[in-house]
């Protein structure tokens, strides 16, 4: 694999990536690495996929980013709309939503919302009772009528604690996050997203639905060639190998479009969005106000022992960053295999990008990589 970093990528880090490929960690991986606002590395290996054999990965291979749709898209807008006084983090959500007025989800928050502490279970296969079964990708704006049902069976679904008794990492609030984003943009969610956030900050590609016609942009054809995104998994409930199609099931059948998933872009295109939060952290230039992400990025400890923030969580032991990130760091996962982690003490930014899905997701070796990596990496920028 030839090296397309402005800096050669020690060969400890390379081997390591190598060394997960052979052991079947993923097909293939993107790690960027960019301390003191520096980029020192974007290291690639491995191939697209495994069955069939795919190309290799590039620095401009573009990955399902699952969850890290969470702190890019939807964490990044609420703070924007925070700071343009169109919402506070008190705010109960049934003053945005007016649909779950009178019911006990309605009363949670926005801050509960982030922190994972609404009540609200963890994930429901939502996908399985909408009628759009194997829904092709499409734009927000065209699949209202699923969102509307998604929202409906949020509002009926029962709390399964009190709110802020516990914290239960939740899809379902941060599909509740989307809608609250759109219901106060006026826009729908990914639009909003391309026009406040990815454009400004030229985090190109960082884009939901990647292989669909984007009119409302002005883009007639496809915004990527499909032949340049690495495969997830062959999905039963669709029936194919998705590539270019959000995994994520519930964010499938609401049209690829939703506050907790649905993201896709490259390793670099990640780092511009992280990026804001540390120049916004340190208050250098950036369009996030300093004292919001200090807030958003501190851990909460509300329920005890939580280790979130305000969408964004904070190392814990074991941690998948890790052994030497500071306390003060906050990053997130996705389950396709991808993590971001900033450490706002020495500005090191750690994007990990994989399809470790791929061609299973009952592979969970990623989980002892993710810490052993960091560590690696650590080592080898800061430390040295």
């Amino acid at each position: 694999m030839t090296d397309v970093s402005p800096m050669a990528t020690p060969r400890v880090i390379q081997d390591a990536l190598q060394s997960a490929i052979d052991d079947s960690v993923f097909p293939g991986a993107q790690l960027a690495v960019r301390l003191g606002g520096e980029l020192q590395c974007v290291a690639v290996a491995g191939r697209l996929s495994s069955e069939p054999p795919g190309v290799p990965v590039q620095s401009s291979t573009i990955y399902d980013l699952a969850s890290l749709t969470k702190p890019l898209a939807t964490v990044t807008s609420v703070l924007l709309l925070i700071q343009a006084a169109k919402v506070a983090l008190e705010d109960s959500v049934q003053q945005i939503l007016a649909e779950l007025e009178g019911t006990p989800i309605g009363q949670a928050t926005v801050r509960d919302l982030l922190t994972h502490r609404s009540g609200l279970p963890g994930w429901r296969p939502f996908y399985e009772w909408l009628d759009g079964r194997g829904i092709t990708p499409g734009l927000s704006s065209l699949d209202q009528p699923f969102k509307q049902r998604v929202l409906q069976m949020i509002r009926n679904e029962p709390l399964i604690y009190a709110r802020g008794e516990r914290s239960i990492y939740s899809d379902l609030g941060f599909m509740l996050l989307g809608f609250v984003v759109e219901r106060l943009s006026g826009v729908a969610l990914d639009l909003w997203c391309e026009e406040a956030i990815f454009r400004p900050l030229r985090a190109d590609p960082l884009v939901f639905c990647p292989t669909a016609e984007r009119p409302q942009l002005g883009v007639g054809s496809p915004t990527v060639d499909v032949s340049g995104i690495a495969p997830t998994e062959w999905d039963e409930w669709r029936n194919r190998l998705l590539c270019g199609e959000v995994h994520d099931e519930n964010a499938a059948a609401m049209g690829g479009i939703a506050g907790h998933a649905g993201l896709f872009g490259t390793a670099e295109s990640v780092l511009a969005v992280s990026g804001a939060w540390l120049c916004g952290y340190h208050e250098r230039d950036s369009m996030l106000d300093g004292r919001l992400v200090r807030q958003f990025t501190a851990r909460q400890e509300l329920p005890t022992r939580s280790s979130w923030a305000l969408g964004w969580d904070t190392p814990s032991v074991p941690s998948s960053s890790g052994s030497f990130f500071s306390e003060k760091s906050f990053g997130h996962l996705g389950y396709t295999g991808t993590s971001l982690w900033i450490d706002p003490l020495c500005e090191l930014e750690v994007v990990l990008l994989s399809n470790r899905v791929h061609p299973s997701r009952r592979n969970e070796k990623i989980k002892t990589f993710r810490p052993y990596i960091h560590d690696l990496v650590y080592r080898e920028f800061v430390s040295a």
